[in-house]
């Protein structure tokens, strides 16, 4: 699993040591890694693998796909790193706005497909592609929430790659969920974040929850799992209407009235 030094990640590495998971966590801070990786193999007796990378650098980027390419017993991968690059976009230095882009997008596209071909020709596994309930945010207003353009886009994202990979793979046993939590209680967060969310009266979720909601999801075959969200039917009706405007869209054949009239 990536980012696995703290936080969700983290969260996701004890949880899975409890039902004897051997591991390879993935993550910058190696100390981290090897800190956490002693203290699973010594209460739980498993494996740990520690692998440090920079998963927005190329090099580090491969090296962990070929770890991954190398493990045909492979069972699940959490694509989970991430920083948020919370910002006027007009005030992100572009650099950062690439890493960020690296990180959320390039890097769980080329891991997902790196363990694709072994997970299909054992006939099963599963992949838990971390994103955020922003990831449906483009037509919120800011306040209370971040300014978040290049963020909330690769969020965006990877909800339709995994739904869109739900689709692709159905009949090889291999299960996809995008995990879509509000605020969680991380150093993910800044200090000026955890201040606006205190003040707009926004309740952190801890990542042992977030964990635990995706684990749940799973068994109930939860393709988009949305820790906090009582009513899934909201998830079938955001779908339907989707399909709708997008049928409505591709189905006229000419240009829609209000373009031709003039007006």
């Amino acid at each position: 699993m990536t980012g696995a030094s703290s936080g969700i990640g983290a969260a996701f590495a004890e949880r899975l040591a409890t039902d004897d998971y051997d591991l390879v966590v993935v993550a910058r801070r190696r100390e981290r890694l090897e800190a956490l990786a002693r203290r699973l193999h010594e209460e739980h007796g498993i494996e740990v693998d520690v692998l440090a990378a920079d998963l927005a650098d190329p090099a580090g980027l491969r090296a962990v796909e070929e770890r991954i390419r190398r493990a045909p017993d492979l069972e699940m991968l959490v694509n989970n790193a991430g920083f948020s690059g919370y910002m006027p976009f007009v005030e992100l230095d572009p650099d950062l706005a690439e890493r960020l882009i690296r990180l959320q997008v390039v890097a769980p596209t080329r891991l997902t497909r790196a363990a694709l071909p072994e997970m299909i020709a054992g006939g099963g596994g599963t992949v838990i592609v971390v994103s955020s309930a922003l990831g449906f945010s483009a037509s919120a207003s800011a306040a209370p929430l971040p300014k978040r353009a290049t963020y909330a886009a690769t969020k965006a994202y990877l909800n339709a790659f995994t739904m869109l990979l739900h689709n692709e793979l159905q009949g090889t046993g291999l299960r996809m969920q995008v995990l879509c939590p509000g605020v969680v209680d991380t150093e993910f967060h800044s200090e000026a974040d955890l201040a606006r969310h205190a003040a707009a009266g926004i309740r952190r979720m801890k990542p042992q929850a977030v964990v635990e909601a995706s684990l749940a999801g799973l068994r109930l075959g939860e393709v988009i799992c949305m820790p906090g969200l009582d009513d899934p039917a909201l998830i079938s009706q955001y779908q339907e209407r989707e399909r709708s405007l997008l049928q409505s869209s591709i189905r006229a054949g000419v240009l829609a009235k209000r373009y031709t009239d003039g007006g």
